[in-house]
């Protein structure tokens, strides 16, 4: 074989390992090279050092480049067919090792795992696993300081305020996780580092709950509305309040990353037999942090559809306040859809059209809920008229023309 690549990956992100010069040719062929980052496998020495039998193992992979991506939809499909992935003994953990046949041919082909795989030993996979996990967590952290910077941009100076008051409740917890970050970058101690952040989670967890119990109360506000005018006010004010809450969960979600890259560590430099279920329970807690966040947006933005279908239902009557209704409702799902998308939540959901108002004009619904509306406008101005004539008649005053 002219060059042999190992896969791992498991299920958010995948590593490619091998020669240089083979992991890019194999990247560039699956059309993701661009996508791809330089990974540092030297953290797996840490696994040496326990005394694992994984020791002859690590001293190769660590000699190797790796190159590590986002396993995104597209990114999954594409390296499906450029060789697949195989699950393996370690819960959550794929491989496989692909043999290019000569450097004129761009097709990759699976080769059975043999003496030269350096992956078949599960506590390899396991550091690895650990490893990529950690990866994940520092490139949706990366993604999230990035939305901030664009959610900033949005916010006037009153929220901007309204948000910098609840993150400074975060204030300590951040500054000892960007410590640890920055000391880890430079080989700092895992225990010691563990030591300065340990305490830091509940913080953030506590901040965490109450933006979500925030965006409950914004759905039940949007749900209490059912005229125009008022809607038009609600989701106005909502799409605002929105921006800050959706803020104050990106650095929760980003400081929890860095968090559990720290914790990673930790469990790997003092109880690496463990290292396997940690990681798992760290992913499995990922995943509860995401539905819940999903629970509370998909509940508000049903709501806010809700109140767009009756603002677009009065266009005869009310046309600016329902078109204002339906920019406020995109333009809060753009900033919810762009918070989803380093967390991995897929958005299937489509921009609202306000209707037309000629075409609301010819539309026979529409029709009768303006002649509704108008119908009853009429009526309460002919009570008032009558009870007035009634009022003036009664004390022996005459109505003026």
């Amino acid at each position: 074989m002219a060059g042999e690549v190992e896969l791992v990956s498991d299920g958010e992100g995948v590593v490619v390992t091998g020669d240089r010069s083979s992991v890019e040719r194999f990247l560039e062929h699956a059309g993701l090279l661009d996508v791809a980052r330089s990974l540092d496998l030297s953290r797996l020495r840490n696994l040496a050092r326990t005394g694992s039998n994984a020791a002859t193992a690590v001293s190769g992979i660590v000699e190797q480049s790796g190159m590590y991506l986002k396993l995104t939809p597209e990114a999954a499909k594409r390296l499906k067919d450029a060789g697949g992935l195989m699950k393996t003994k370690t819960e959550g953990i794929s491989h496989a090792m692909l043999g290019e046949p000569g450097k004129k041919s761009l097709k990759w082909l699976q080769v059975e795992d043999g003496p030269k795989s350096l992956f078949t030993n599960p506590a390899v996979l396991s550091g690895v696993g650990g490893l990529l996990s950690q990866v994940a967590q520092q490139s949706e952290a990366q993604e999230l300081r990035a939305l901030l910077v664009s959610i900033d941009h949005k916010l006037d100076d009153v929220r901007r305020t309204q948000r910098d008051n609840v993150l400074a409740r975060m204030r300590s917890a951040a500054a000892a996780i960007e410590e640890a970050m920055i000391i880890r970058a430079r080989g700092g101690d895992p225990k010691t580092l563990w030591d300065k952040v340990s305490g830091s989670s509940e913080t953030i967890l506590n901040v965490q709950e109450d933006a979500l119990l925030a965006l409950r109360a914004l759905a039940e506000k949007v749900e209490s509305k059912s005229k125009t005018g008022e809607l038009k006010r609600a989701m106005h004010e909502i799409e605002g309040e929105v921006a800050v809450q959706v803020a104050i969960l990106a650095r929760c979600f980003e400081l929890q990353d860095e968090f559990q890259v720290v914790e990673l560590d930790h469990v790997l430099a003092t109880a690496p037999e463990t290292l396997d279920g940690h990681r798992l329970g760290i992913a499995d807690a990922r995943s509860k942090r995401r539905a819940a966040v999903v629970a509370e947006t998909t509940s508000l933005m049903s709501r806010m559809d809700t109140a767009a279908g009756i603002a677009n239902d009065n266009m005869l009557l009310h046309s600016r306040a329902a078109r204002a209704v339906i920019k406020s409702l995109n333009a809060t799902a753009v900033i919810i859809d762009e918070f989803h998308a380093p967390l991995s939540i897929e958005s299937d959901r489509n921009s609202v059209e306000p209707i037309a108002w000629r075409q609301a004009l010819r539309d026979p619904q529409h029709l009768r809920t303006a002649g509704k509306e108008a119908g009853q406008k009429v009526a309460v101005g002919a009570g008032i008229a009558a009870t007035g004539y009634a009022v003036l008649t009664k004390s022996g005053s005459k109505p003026t023309a």
